[in-house]
């Protein structure tokens, strides 16, 4: 399962939150395998953004309710995404 949707309204969410600064800190190989080792905790998690359907203030509310390695983790995608995107308009 993915991510769908405006990425933007996600990472504003997460800022909202404060997990997009503490998250750059993180040893991002450690939180990967972690979450690669528990994939229906992933697979809630992208569910349960997704099922917001673009609606921030519903978003942000269940992102509190988020456990914070799931949040860790959406924050890591969603950065790691943004960073593939940079990189594509660059070279063009």
């Amino acid at each position: 399962m993915f991510l769908q949707g405006d990425l933007q309204l996600v990472f504003d969410a997460l800022y909202t939150v404060g997990a997009i600064d503490p998250v750059l800190k993180l040893d991002w190989s450690e939180v990967t395998r972690e979450m690669m080792a528990n994939p229906q905790i992933l697979s809630d998690a992208f569910q349960t953004i997704n099922g917001c359907r673009g609606n921030k203030d519903l978003l942000v509310q269940k992102l509190h309710m988020m456990d914070p390695r799931s949040v860790n983790y959406i924050a890591m995608e969603v950065a790691r995404e943004f960073c593939e995107f940079q990189d594509r308009t660059e070279l063009h």
